[in-house]
């Protein structure tokens, strides 16, 4: 009987000392925003490397287009009054 109440005993330690180590968390070695640029980096490599290119220029191109639109607005509004 006391052996198996040392196996027993021994089992549940173990199950405590494994219970206490899987609740820590790894910190990332890098945070998201670095990570998500060199993916990009990478993308833009890989064999679909032209249409992430162009998916960027056209990113920057409805931005500048935005910006006009916005200025153009602004303008109309002030010739109004």
């Amino acid at each position: 009987m006391n052996a198996a109440r040392a196996r027993l005993v021994a089992a549940l330690a173990f199950a405590a000392l494994a219970a206490a180590s899987c609740g820590k968390a790894k910190e990332p070695t890098v945070d998201a925003a670095t990570e998500r640029a060199q993916a990009l980096e990478r993308a833009k490599q890989g064999p679909y490397g032209s249409q992430v290119k162009a998916l960027e220029s056209s990113k920057g191109m409805e931005a500048d287009l935005n910006k006009k639109v916005q200025e153009s607005v602004e303008r109309a509004e002030k010739d109004a009054k």
